[in-house]
């Protein structure tokens, strides 16, 4: 297993932490991320909208009351691509010598 095959856009940490979050939660919302993740507004935001370009995470945008609520989900290429870049870490760290 080579490290070029392991998905870089997911393997950056922030990315890794929330693609992780959501693959266990199912759904969050926003606030939850940023408390899980310790993640600015901001810097979830850019990672959220790179996740989403490249169609692993799925963004709904809805009001509760006054309030604007986003929820967040992994899409059905996200937990595929979460799944294949776990299998592909634990093939290669299980490569390495004792």
């Amino acid at each position: 297993m080579s490290p070029s095959e392991i998905d870089r856009l997911i393997h950056e940490p922030a990315r890794l932490m929330i693609m992780a979050h959501l693959y266990t939660t199912r759904a969050a919302d926003f606030i939850f991320l940023m408390r899980q993740t310790g993640l600015t507004w901001g810097n979830l935001s850019a990672h959220i909208s790179k996740l989403e370009s490249a169609g692993y995470v799925r963004v709904e945008k809805e009001f509760q009351g006054r309030k604007p609520h986003t929820k967040l989900q992994l899409s059905d290429a996200g937990r595929t691509a979460f799944c294949s870049y776990r299998q592909r870490m634990q093939m290669m760290l299980s490569a390495l010598p004792k």
